[in-house]
């Protein structure tokens, strides 16, 4: 006896309430799993749903039939073979009849069946229609065949079939998902084709491998004409272990400059696809979307319309950011779990599926062609009685007529089997007609040759197999189709980022004195016009656009970057940067900078020493900044400039002393970061006491023409009068003329280009 298990002194048997619960949600578990959550690898149905299709087979709802209300169906399911709620009955059956949730749809449906939009929005089934579509032959033409086993109802009263003689892989081809205790299922449509041509080629080739089922079946094939975007390999993988993700795609064309969207993946709906774009728009993280309709109807189920901003915008981008951000993309669990033909759940590769269901199909065809041998066998057999009735006519009327029991005496007197006597004793008289005997004959040839030809099959596996193979070609030509689902390689989503989404506009950086920092929308902006507070002035500005970065360089070297588009407007005085950043303390800023990333930038000190760098080495997200140039002692940063190329460009460079060299600023190193090379010759130690430093430093051309400020006076230098002044690099330069060797500014004036 089981210890958990005792009796009481009244006789009562006591069970350990562990062992109870125990076994209760264990028993619960395995009916959930078995008969309701998971389809049969056999006919691909869930119990429910092989109930409604078995139903209306009852209820002679076929494809040639006239539609009968469905909550006639229903009724007949429920009450003789589903004790389960009607609602969720009647909508399992609307899933097999929307033609956008299933690849083969079993029901043909009259009325409101739902929309892809809202496959929940159909009407109550005492206003629907419904019968069986043709391809529900599939499953029920063998049904009364002798194919499969029979068990009874929930109360005993009828007979069921515990699944349905499946002459196509139904579990693939339709799919289906589900959630038992502690498994789930989700088993994506193939197409039929595809299908039918991997098991007729498994039956040539039993031992072929999931990657030769992988040439033949290309993929899941939706009822929706969405892209598969999943690379095959993934693909390959999947189907090798069971389990995996897809990823589908909408597809778009352009029309007039519009993007017009044609189809969307599986089970998603059109008008959530409008309320997410038109909440992306509403937020402003489309600005470069400015109009969205929706133009589906009968003829194009899917059009939804989105406007860009100009012709100018990328398409792609945008679509690759709404494949990012929306359901037009849309990952798919797969797990191919389902119950064997052993009657236990269990995630299967797509060969072992296909193998386990060929070995189902091997079975049924073999019952149903015993089946119909046995009923050949069993109609010879009477037929050989008859036709001694026949040929012995007058004496088996006599027996009718004089004996009390005919049945034993004509048992006895033709040696027949008891079922042969009662076929003549049921003989009427027009039957004894000498034509009878003639059509006994021709039957009797006509089943023989049927029977010789059953035997052979039966006896024979080749033939065998050759026989299922034929007959699943021609269901494949009945009901096969072009695949619509097509795979395609296609590059990853990418959303937009914060600066991307920011429309690109020109601004003005400009920098004070005191280091308080605003943008100016516009190149046209004065930046010396501005108001500035009391006791501060202009300082330095650049120009870009308010999608890049705003780089700013203190007097320690240590570079910082802010996205232009956060930086106060101009309307205002500003706000002080040492807010939005966090320099050493007694730092003041020195230089500003804008631009892409892969531009080229010359730092320096006023010590004679730099360093050719890109934008991108200068842009830091962390407020503290970071080190980028390392002044002598004594030196202080200079404004970095802007290079446009370092191949030609020349450098200019000033001291205090009013020497100026010149030099080609490809002579310059390119460095990430450091002190850089000499740039001018000048002693160490007149730096370290502010003696001798760079009071200049510019960038121009070979063409351009270079201005010499000093006090009130200024110097046009042609490029023909700046020979006078190119030398190696960190030269200490020659003199510029009396009366301009103290240069405050230098200015340069680019060379105007023909229109």
């Amino acid at each position: 006896m089981n210890e958990d298990i005792t009796i009481s002194e009244d006789g009562v048997e006591q069970i350990a309430l562990k062992t109870y619960t125990q076994g209760a949600y264990l028993n619960y578990a395995m009916y959930v799993i078995n008969d309701r959550a998971l389809p049969h690898l056999g006919d691909g149905l869930k119990p429910v749903q092989r109930r409604i299709v078995y139903a209306m087979s009852e209820l002679g709802l076929k494809a040639t039939a006239k539609f009968k209300k469905s909550a006639r169906t229903i009724g007949d399911v429920i009450g003789k073979f589903h004790p389960h709620g009607d609602a969720a009955c009647y909508e399992a059956m609307v899933l097999m009849a929307q033609p956008f949730t299933y690849r083969y749809p079993l029901v043909d449906g009259q009325g409101n069946w739902g929309s892809q939009d809202d496959p929940k929005s159909f009407a109550a089934m005492r206003y629907t229609e419904s019968r069986l579509q043709g391809y529900a032959d599939v499953l029920l033409g063998e049904l009364g065949q002798g194919t499969v086993d029979w068990k009874p109802n929930f109360d005993g009263t009828l007979d069921e079939p515990e699944i349905l003689p499946a002459r196509l892989p139904n579990v693939l081809l339709n799919g289906g998902s589900g959630i038992a205790v502690g498994m789930t299922t989700d088993i994506p449509p193939h197409n039929l084709l595809e299908v039918a041509n991997a098991c007729i080629y498994l039956l040539d080739k039993p031992k072929a491998t999931v990657d030769d089922i992988c040439k033949i079946i290309k993929g899941p094939d939706y009822p929706t004409e969405a892209e598969l975007i999943t690379p095959q390999d993934e693909i390959r993988e999947l189907y090798r272990v069971g389990r995996g993700s897809l990823k589908a795609r909408a597809i778009y064309t352009q029309e007039h400059g519009d993007i017009v969207i044609t189809a969307l993946p599986y089970q998603v709906s059109g008008a959530k696809i409008l309320e997410q774009i038109a909440a992306q728009m509403n937020k402003k993280k489309l600005p470069m979307v400015v109009d969205l309709r929706d133009e589906s109807d009968h003829e194009n189920p899917t059009r939804i319309i989105v406007v860009p901003k100009s012709n100018r915008v990328d398409v792609e981008t945008i679509m690759s950011h709404l494949f990012s951000t929306t359901d037009l993309e849309k990952n798919y669990r797969v797990n191919f779990n389902m119950i064997g033909l052993d009657k236990r759940p269990q995630v299967k590769d797509i060969a072992t599926l296909l193998k386990e269901w060929l070995q189902f199909r091997t079975q049924t065809v073999t019952r149903r062609l015993q089946f119909r041998l046995d009923k050949i066998l069993d109609r010879l057999h009477l037929l050989d009685g008859l036709l001694i009735a026949y040929l012995n006519i007058d004496e088996v009327i006599r027996i009718v007529r004089q004996e009390d029991k005919p049945k034993p005496a004509l048992m006895k007197k033709f040696k027949i089997s008891e079922r042969q006597a009662e076929a003549i004793l049921e003989l009427k008289l027009r039957q004894l007609a000498k034509l009878e005997e003639i059509k006994i004959r021709a039957e009797q040839k006509e089943l023989n040759v049927e029977r010789k030809g059953l035997e052979k099959l039966l006896n024979s596996s080749t033939r065998l197999k050759t026989f299922i193979k034929n007959e699943i070609k021609a269901d494949a030509e009945k009901f096969g189709d072009p695949r619509r689902t097509p795979i395609v390689v296609r590059e990853e989503s990418k959303a937009f980022t914060e600066t991307e989404l920011i429309s690109t506009e020109p601004v003005t950086i400009v920098l004070s004195n005191r280091g308080w920092v605003r943008a100016a929308k516009g190149h046209e902006v004065d930046p010396t016009s501005l108001q500035y507070k009391s006791g501060d002035e202009f300082k330095l500005y650049a120009r870009g656009k308010s999608s890049q970065l705003a780089i700013f360089m203190d007097s320690t070297g240590r570079a910082y970057s802010l996205p232009a588009h956060s930086l106060p407007s101009a309307r205002g005085q500003g706000e002080p940067l040492s807010g939005k950043v966090n320099p050493p303390s007694g730092a003041t800023f020195e230089a500003v900078i804008i631009g892409e990333d892969d531009r080229d930038v010359l730092l320096a000190s006023d010590a004679g020493y730099g360093f050719v760098g890109k934008v991108g080495d200068l842009i830091s997200k962390n407020k503290s900044g970071k080190t980028v140039l390392r002044p002598p002692k004594g030196g202080k940063v200079l404004p970095v400039l802007m290079i446009n190329d370092y191949k030609n460009d020349l450098i200019v460079a000033i001291s205090n002393e009013g020497r100026m060299l010149i030099f080609p600023i490809n002579e310059l190193p390119r460095l990430a970061k450091g002190k850089g090379n000499k740039i001018i010759s000048i002693p160490t130690a007149r730096v370290a006491d502010r003696i001798e430093y760079v009071v200049a430093l510019t960038v121009l051309t070979l063409d351009d023409t270079l201005t010499i400020f000093a006090g009130k006076r200024h110097h046009n230098l042609k490029p023909s009068d700046l020979q006078h002044y190119r030398g190696e690099r960190g030269r200490r330069g020659n003199k510029l003329p009396r009366g301009f060797q103290n240069v405050d500014r230098v200015e340069v004036v680019e060379k105007e280009k023909p229109d």
